[in-house]
């Protein structure tokens, strides 16, 4: 009892708001930690509300407003919190965008997914004007944002698979022969380079490695054919839904079969799968340059 008098002496025991609940044992934060944690109700005051972004969005797109947007202060404080400068944000589900901009603004790298035409009218549209820094609003004065950096914008396109009635995978019917080409050669590792007049010649992976995709069942007499057009010091990946030879009975062609081959890429299972971003720049561009590429992905 000596001792818990001198702890309530000392302010070290907590009663309650009203002084009546369980005694509890008091530490300082000095104590704990030279940091403040973040707690669990933020205020609109520290962070924002629907009015501020519907205000923030009407000054980037005057009526066209998006339903549900929200304040680029409460961005500011989640990412503050859960990233530092060069961490990749992702936003599965983009909408108006905000995330992207507020963490382009921080000097985070993003990645936005949006599968309706928000990308089209207000995140394109709003990150451009992040980029030209003719955004004043949100956070910009906040972190004194001036503009500069750039993005990439790709459609994804449809899945190249899917299952016949009787639960077979099959090439997907939306794709023609040109985006079969393509999606194959980003999947092999190759460059898609269709030649104007060599029809095998698809892509290529050296000056001397070809791939050509179809979707005929090849024979042993075509087969031959490619083999001595191709002619000896240059190889060719063939991808076809079948053929009616030996696969190795030709020694610059390696023959396989779709769709077996594309479910031998895809990897099955995962928990960790790698995010791997092709292309993009290895350090983020300083204030004032510009890098746009709104160029649609190919296949994939």
């Amino acid at each position: 009892m000596e001792k818990f008098a001198e702890l309530i002496a000392d302010n070290r025991i907590w009663f309650g708001v009203d002084g009546d609940a369980r005694p509890a044992y008091k530490r300082f934060l000095s104590e704990v930690t030279d940091t403040i944690p973040s707690t669990t109700i933020w205020t609109c005051d520290e962070v924002g509300h629907n009015d501020e972004s519907k205000k923030e969005m009407r000054a980037l797109f005057g009526e066209d407003l998006f339903a549900t947007p929200k304040p680029e202060r409460l961005l500011e404080r989640v990412l503050a919190l859960a990233t530092t400068p060069g961490d990749l944000v992702l936003d599965s589900f983009a909408g108006s965008g905000t995330t992207g901009a507020v963490a382009h603004k921080m000097g985070r790298r993003w990645i936005m997914v949006e599968l309706g035409e928000h990308c089209h009218t207000h995140i394109i549209p709003r990150l451009k004007k992040v980029i030209d820094g003719e955004d004043p609003g949100g956070i910009t004065k906040a972190v004194n944002w001036q503009g500069g950096g750039g993005f990439r914008y790709y459609r994804l396109a449809p899945s190249l698979l899917e299952k016949d009635t009787w639960g077979n995978w099959v090439i997907n019917r939306t794709y023609n022969g040109a985006m079969l080409a393509e999606a194959l050669c980003k999947l092999e590792g190759f460059t898609y380079a269709p030649s104007d007049s060599i029809y095998w010649q698809q892509g290529h992976s050296t000056e001397r490695d070809f791939i050509y995709v179809t979707t005929a069942n090849l024979t042993h007499d075509q087969l031959q054919q490619l083999s001595d057009d191709v002619g000896p010091g240059r190889s060719l990946l063939v991808l076809c839904t079948a053929f009616r030879a030996k696969a190795d009975a030709y020694p610059n062609l390696t023959v396989k079969k779709i769709p077996r081959q594309v479910l031998a890429r895809c990897e099955w299972g995962h928990d960790d799968y790698s995010l791997r971003v092709e292309s993009l720049p290895s350090a983020p561009l300083a204030p004032g340059q510009q890098s746009l590429d709104l160029g649609e992905g190919g296949p994939t």
